[in-house]
């Protein structure tokens, strides 16, 4: 014997029920495992120690890793309540427009850091510049006074100081100069 709930069989729903569960314990299980994989490649490229010999201290790796564990167990929840049939059109328009908009945000608020600290960050690797260094871009020449990933501070002659953005230190050829 079974019930028929509206037309619905109760099987059906617990069968509904059973699916929506499993995809979210997968999403879960799916985020942590995607989440030490992100660490490890992240890892491999030694984000957190570069940035500690630059002079800050923030778990850059740790941070994108539970990012995009939490993207991964948001994606298993909309799938399981998708399966249960609570995700309506209008739902999934309101999570693309709040997702073009977090991706808009973003992008407009590192439009200028993210190739900062990308070109820092191998500028740094290839050890090309040093503090101390007499280098001379274009035609600005003067001492490294200080270098970190974001930005570096040049000494000039005249006894100003310079703060050059890596990106354009990346873009530029640079000429050390002798001692």
């Amino acid at each position: 014997m079974v019930l028929i709930l509206e037309g619905i069989s109760i099987t059906a729903l617990m069968i509904k029920f059973v699916a929506a569960l499993a995809l979210l314990i997968f999403g879960i299980i799916a985020g942590i495992i995607i989440e030490k994989l992100v660490r490890r490649l992240l890892n491999g490229f030694e984000l957190d120690k570069v940035l500690a010999t630059a002079g800050m201290k923030f778990p850059l790796e740790e941070f994108i890793a539970s990012i995009v564990k939490y993207i991964v167990y948001f994606v298993g929840v909309i799938l399981a309540l998708n399966q249960l049939g609570l995700s309506t059109a209008i739902l999934e328009i309101l999570l693309g427009v709040i997702v073009v908009l977090l991706v808009a945000f973003v992008i407009l608020a590192f439009k200028d850091f993210i190739p900062n600290i990308t070109a820092g960050f191998f500028i740094h690797k290839k050890g090309a510049i040093r503090k101390g260094d007499r280098i001379k871009i274009n035609n600005i020449e003067g001492e490294v006074v200080e270098f970190d990933l974001i930005e570096t501070k040049l000494k000039l002659k005249s006894g100003d100081t310079m703060l050059i953005p890596n990106s354009y230190l990346a873009k530029n050829v640079i000429f050390k100069k002798k001692a």
